[in-house]
């Protein structure tokens, strides 16, 4: 099952989900030229995302690369990205068979209306796979790995159902659609708890500095294409020593601010790869079932989040915490990541925040900037296992994506910054028994809650009907 998954998986998400969804779209009735169609424009989407990404690592790689040379921050978590992060949670014992299990999952949560989401993200399953490999490989046990992995899937369901009516309110045209990826899902309760915290402060919650707000107050300036441009010089300047460095590297500042700048303007357009791709499948997949089961309304399907990483918001504030991010880096006593590879990562923080700030910039900042700091620290934390789990993969593999330099450990801010797994690695790994019996008990609490909501949205939902069929 390892290897054939591990096939399966090193074809990539490009090629990975256009399959699984013309597949999908066959077996839902929507006809192979339009499953087709829709899986195809989604290849396209992963095709283009990884393209900006890439422009995005690549741009500042070396300019990064040569801040840290110039100023010797030298930490000894290396950074190897959320490709390699994926890669490393696929390969393991965990990983081949992940994706059964988390349907399986899925279906009796349905059955028992514990959830009202149907989970269809399958490539960003690897992030189960990934807590569940961590634990793995730190306890010796394939038996916590699962456990974790499956108390993760079920907490990130309900956060998703949670979410999806804010969520769906504040997108336009995601009628029907939730977020189950748990990287996004783990920010939930702290942006909403730094949101009320916020809106306590006397003017703050009349303070809304939206994307379009800043657009209307700054001009040209105010717009993610130019302040992409300016990151990107600013960074660039970073990379010289005296203003004859500067003068002297003009062509190539300017070179990086545009770069930077081209990514925050072909990402929305990109995006909308996905909408056109995955609309279609979520759709019919609605109508499917609200044809076959009974009291199926108000069913939603889990997308992947890439859906909304567009969003002017989202653009600005990532932007905006990059060279943050790098500063707290080194000035964070105790830290030892340095994100470099997984910066791109950056944008998949927001997707769950923005529904709860409403888009303020400032707001989304100042979450950011929180779970930003926690994260370099839970990255910090769990890179011992998860550097056990990667030269596992790469002894079996080969892959040297996966290889670590020497004198390292491994991390990655795209799933290990996420309090969310840090959470279920410290209950099951360090307190076993104990910690299980908390996770069993909290998730046990969080399932009957989520269907008491689920059953009475329910009967409030046929009383509407009743009331519309007697008008």
């Amino acid at each position: 099952m390892e290897q054939v998954f591990a096939y399966i998986i090193g074809l990539g998400a490009a090629v990975m989900m256009p399959v699984i969804f013309t597949v999908l779209g066959v077996c839902i009735g929507i006809g192979f030229g339009p499953a087709l169609k829709s899986g195809l424009k989604v290849g396209v989407g992963f095709i283009g995302l990884s393209i900006v990404t890439a422009l995005l690592t690549s741009a500042l790689g070396p300019a990064l690369n040569a801040v840290v040379d110039l100023y010797g921050l030298q930490l000894k978590v290396f950074d190897m990205g959320w490709p390699a992060a994926a890669s490393v949670a696929y390969n393991t014992a965990v990983g081949a068979f992940i994706i059964p299990v988390c349907l399986l999952v899925n279906l009796l949560m349905l059955l028992t209306r514990t959830t009202r989401t149907v989970n269809i993200d399958l490539w960003n399953y690897w992030h189960f796979a990934f807590i569940g490999a961590v634990i793995y490989f730190a306890s010796d046990s394939i038996a916590w790995g699962f456990f974790g992995a499956v108390v993760c899937y079920i907490i990130t369901l309900i956060i998703a159902d949670v979410t999806a009516n804010r969520f769906q309110r504040f997108y336009e045209g995601m009628e029907g659609i939730s977020i189950p990826q748990p990287f996004c899902a783990g920010f939930v309760p702290f942006a909403w708890a730094i949101n009320k915290g916020l809106d306590k402060i006397p003017g703050m919650n009349r303070l809304e500095i939206d994307a379009e707000g800043l657009k209307k107050k700054f001009g040209v300036l105010g717009e993610p294409l130019l302040l992409g441009v300016i990151v990107g010089m600013l960074i660039g300047c970073l990379t010289c020593t005296t203003w004859g460095e500067i003068v002297d590297n003009i062509p190539y500042i300017l070179g990086l601010g545009i770069k930077m700048g081209a990514v925050m303007e072909l990402i929305p357009r990109v995006t909308v790869l996905f909408i056109e791709g995955l609309k279609p499948i979520s759709e019919a997949t609605r109508a499917l079932i609200a044809r076959r089961f009974s009291g199926a309304d108000g069913l939603n399907i889990g997308m992947s989040p890439a859906l909304v990483i567009g969003h002017p918001t989202t653009l600005v504030v990532s932007l905006l915490l990059i060279p943050v991010t790098l500063a707290l880096a080194v000035l964070l006593p105790g830290n030892q990541f340095l994100p470099l590879a997984s910066l791109a990562g950056m944008f998949y923080v927001f997707p769950l925040v923005l529904p709860y700030t409403r888009g303020n910039v400032l707001k989304t900042f100042i979450v950011g900037l929180v779970v930003i700091i926690m994260g370099l620290y839970f990255v910090t934390s769990l890179a011992p296992a998860f550097t056990l789990a990667a030269h596992d993969v790469f002894g079996a593999t080969g892959d040297a994506a996966v290889a670590i330099p020497e004198g390292f450990n491994g991390g990655s801010l795209d799933f290990a910054a996420s309090p969310l797994s840090w959470l279920i690695y410290q209950l099951t790994h360090h307190f076993r028994i104990a910690g299980a019996a908390v996770l069993v008990l909290c998730t046990m609490s969080l399932m009957w809650w989520n269907r008491v909501n689920i059953l009475r949205n329910s009967r409030a939902m046929q009383g509407q009907a009743v009331e519309n069929t007697l008008a």
